[in-house]
């Protein structure tokens, strides 16, 4: 399939949440040319045939929250003292074609090391390598107060995903900085840990007034704002800035709640790494704190997110994908399962806030999540039926095709690593200390 083909006999999800319907779906070139509904309208079409009686038609998922460069690491001092931007681009280009191959053809890589998210972005938009549509951040940016890696953030400069910026011009030059490499994004860890922290959530890194010049910087030169938010007060101030998008969003208050509506803000929860860490926690040899910390905030916050989703806020999925918890090309789907599981969602909402919705992460509304004329093709073919159960989509052997721009994608998987580059992962003396 290349160019001009019709999937015949589907059974089409279009994401927009309406439900499922038989029908013949046409691509030509890399957009959807048409929807048939009778035979007898395929008589007269020269397009290849693929007849896929029995499967189901769907937008290719749209992952909103993925961290492309990080190659799944154990720890923050992994990730920040053990890898190398060359490397890094190569490895990362690897497992950008294991995402595609599990059927997500967009997503947002919310924060880079280095700037490789730009670079593979533009490799596979120039048809280097394959690889999912990217939207890309840059570096993350912090105040020396830190982001969810604590003290290991410096006080000025960067380091890891992260630039450190202690001033109004130094807040105004990285956001020029950023958008003058090319990013699509600018990210904000507004909150971060600190220790000794006694407040729910995380603690507000940034003033308001910090936050309202940076938004105002990258909005003059046409670049949203994504907003790293795990606290009230925080989120508050996000959204009075004038963020576009809200990652996380966990202890919003009912003030918060009524400016996500009143300024229609996606929220992009990403409860995989949490749900993952806590489901698989023995398997992981996963730390205990971690795991009752992650439990509490799913349980307290389910409850706000379920009023939010009914008041309107567009939910997007994410699923943080990137680190140990969440290797690549696994667990894509999963956020739609937490979302039917904890927030009640139908499996066609769950579906609409992994297509349709999460194009706005994409910045392209207008032309991704849908399976309708004028839409680009990307389109994902399975033997199952999501509409009952999204977790079909996380099983690859019921993945018969993904199609990307148009375009067949191979599904051959690649090679499988023979070891990790040298000083790539941490090495330690020992799991425990010697004790006589």
């Amino acid at each position: 399939m290349d160019g001009d083909f019709i999937l015949k006999n589907a059974s089409i999800v279009d994401g927009s949440g309406a439900s499922s319907y038989s029908g013949h779906v046409h691509v030509s070139g890399n957009k959807i040319e048409a929807i048939y509904a009778e035979d007898s309208e395929l008589s007269d079409q020269k397009a290849e045939i693929v007849d896929i009686a029995g499967q189901t038609v769907m937008p290719g998922l749209i992952d909103a929250h993925c961290h492309i460069s990080f190659d799944e690491p154990v720890s923050n001092d992994e990730l920040f003292f053990h890898r190398r931007e060359g490397l890094a681009s190569i490895i990362a280009g690897t497992n950008a074609l294991k995402v595609l191959q599990s059927g997500v053809t967009s997503f947002f890589d919310a924060d880079s090391l280095y700037n490789v998210g730009v670079d593979l972005r533009d490799a596979i938009e120039s048809g280097i390598i394959p690889g999912p549509r990217m939207a890309v951040g840059g570096n993350a940016l912090l105040t020396s107060a830190g982001g969810t890696a604590g003290r290991l953030i410096p006080d000025e400069g960067k380091r890891g995903y992260g630039a450190v910026v202690t001033n109004r011009d130094e807040i105004v030059l990285e956001i020029r900085r950023q958008i003058k490499m090319g990013v699509d994004w600018i990210k904000i860890h507004v909150t971060g840990m600190v220790p000794r922290q006694d407040s729910e959530g995380e603690l507000q890194a940034w003033s308001f007034e910090e936050l309202k010049l940076a938004c105002d910087t990258a909005h003059e030169l046409g670049i949203p704002v994504v907003g790293h938010c795990r606290g009230a007060a925080s989120l508050k101030d996000a959204v009075l800035a004038g963020m576009d998008m809200i990652l996380h969003g966990t202890y919003m208050d009912e003030e918060g709640l009524e400016l996500m509506v009143e300024k229609n803000v996606p929220l992009v929860p990403t409860f995989t790494f949490q749900a993952n860490l806590i489901d698989y926690a023995d398997q992981m040899d996963a730390s205990k704190d971690y795991k009752e910390i992650f439990e509490k905030e799913i349980q307290d916050n389910v409850g706000m997110f379920r009023k939010a989703f009914d008041a309107g806020v567009p939910f997007l999925c994410g699923s943080e994908s990137g680190f140990s918890v969440t290797p690549y090309g696994d667990w894509h789907y999963r956020e739609l399962e937490v979302f039917v599981d904890k927030l009640d969602m139908t499996p066609l909402e769950a579906i609409t806030c992994a297509t349709k919705n999460a194009a706005v992460a994409m910045r392209k509304e207008n032309d991704l999540g849908l399976i309708s004329p004028g839409y680009k093709a990307d389109l994902l073919v399975i033997d199952g039926d999501p509409t009952k159960d999204v977790t079909v989509l996380g099983k690859k052997e019921l993945i018969k095709y993904v199609i990307q721009d148009g375009k067949q994608i191979d599904l051959t998987p690649a090679q499988e690593r023979i070891k990790d580059p040298a000083g790539w992962r941490i090495s330690s003396y020992s799991g425990k200390i010697l004790k006589k």
